[in-house]
């Protein structure tokens, strides 16, 4: 048998899945990291780029990557960390700490004009935030208020929500659950709660704690070779890393976006899921009961109209995806995790005991409707062997 009552011959099936990827050009490196039994297996594929500076430089458990929408987790934590030292409460209003977003105008019709609106027939809460169901969120782009909201300033989080504020709510607060704009919001209410920003709250309160020492909304400038290149989901393996933006890695930016913007680490991140799972982390047992259980009523899931066929196997705790019903070989019934834009993936698996990251930086890789998270989980799951 091998590490963490795995099969020793069938866990070699995990190098064998990630370096294919890299011989076919998919993206020039990748780490899988499980950890069962409290016994870790890390398996490092390839280089930082497909060309440049990081072409030079392995990949490995230590590699800084963007987290895309795994961020969204770590949020989270820290609003739970106010919630237990009474800072915040679940269920009161935002209105005294985001008074943007007090006696808010919604809809009258979703799809409809934005002038068009009735009151909001009860206040947006802290629990609003954390399950995606304040009213607001991703919206097709055919509807008018879609052009609106992509067109938030983004200078930082007290004008981006002053913004969000103007607008009316897509749904009333507690409708529906609604994919992302929630993060963000949470940011700057932990922002108003705290009086640090972001960047500073999360670090006291949960990376400092948790020795997740390359984890923030910057790399440090003594870090930067370790940060891996980040590719478009359809682009050719040209050694362009055509994801930067412009963006300066090594400064903060102006805006820090709960719902997307942090870089981390597998080692990291593997600090982060260990602490929900083992528990002796900054947050108590209780709260980490909420936070990776199934927060959603059964009207908040058939309403949403995002993500069709997601509910149908998967709900939402807070800040992160619940799997409710295992339909192929992959997480159980009661695990807990999520994904990233730029393909990142973790689920923390109970019922096993088993914490599974994936690591690679090209865009929407990590969506589970893909081949690559798809034959991953199948792959990680047929080696357990007890």
């Amino acid at each position: 048998m091998g590490v963490g009552g795995f099969s020793g011959k069938r866990l070699g099936r995990v190098r064998g899945l990630l370096e294919r990827e890299v011989e076919r050009g998919f993206v020039p490196g990748l780490v899988a990291v499980l950890r069962r039994h409290g016994e870790t297996y890390v398996e490092a594929v390839g280089r930082l780029a497909f060309d440049g500076p990081g072409a030079a430089v392995p990949m490995g458990i230590d590699s800084v990557v963007r987290l895309g929408s795994m961020s969204k987790p770590i949020v989270a934590a820290c609003v739970m960390s106010l919630v237990e030292d009474c800072t915040l409460r679940l269920d009161d209003p935002v209105d005294d700490l985001l008074p943007e977003l007090a006696n808010p105008r919604v809809l009258a019709d979703p799809s409809g004009p934005v002038d068009d609106t009735v009151p909001a027939e009860r206040p947006i809460t802290v629990r609003d935030l954390l399950t995606f169901t304040l009213g607001t969120g991703m919206v097709p782009d055919t509807v008018p208020i879609a052009d609106a909201l992509d067109a938030l300033p983004e200078g930082s989080l007290d004008e981006w929500v002053r913004g969000l504020g103007n607008l009316p709510l897509v749904h009333q607060p507690g409708e529906r659950w609604m994919y992302d704009t929630g993060s963000d919001v949470t940011g700057a209410l932990i922002q108003r709660a705290t009086g640090l920003t972001l960047g500073e709250a999360l670090r006291e309160r949960i990376l400092e704690p948790l020795g997740m020492k390359d984890t923030g909304f910057s790399v440090r400038p003594d870090s930067l070779d370790r940060l891996a290149a980040a590719y478009e989901r359809d682009s050719a393996p040209t050694g362009e890393a055509v994801l930067e933006g412009g963006r300066d890695w090594a400064k903060p930016p102006a805006f820090e976006s709960g719902g997307g913007g942090l870089v981390s680490t597998a080692e990291d991140y593997l600090r982060f899921a260990c602490a929900l799972l083992d528990g002796g982390g900054p947050l108590s047992r209780p709260s980490v009961t909420l936070m990776t259980s199934d927060q959603l009523t059964e009207a908040q899931r058939a309403t949403s109209g995002f993500w069709p066929g997601y509910f149908a196997t998967t709900s939402w705790g807070f800040g992160m995806g619940i799997v409710t019903d295992r339909t192929r070989l992959g997480p159980s019934a009661g695990s807990y995790g999520w994904t990233g834009f730029y393909g990142t993936a973790w689920y923390n698996d109970p019922a096993e005991d088993l914490t599974a990251l994936l690591i690679l930086q090209r865009a929407h890789a990590g969506d589970p409707s893909l081949p690559l998270p798809r034959d991953f989980w199948t792959t990680v799951y047929q080696a357990i062997d007890d």
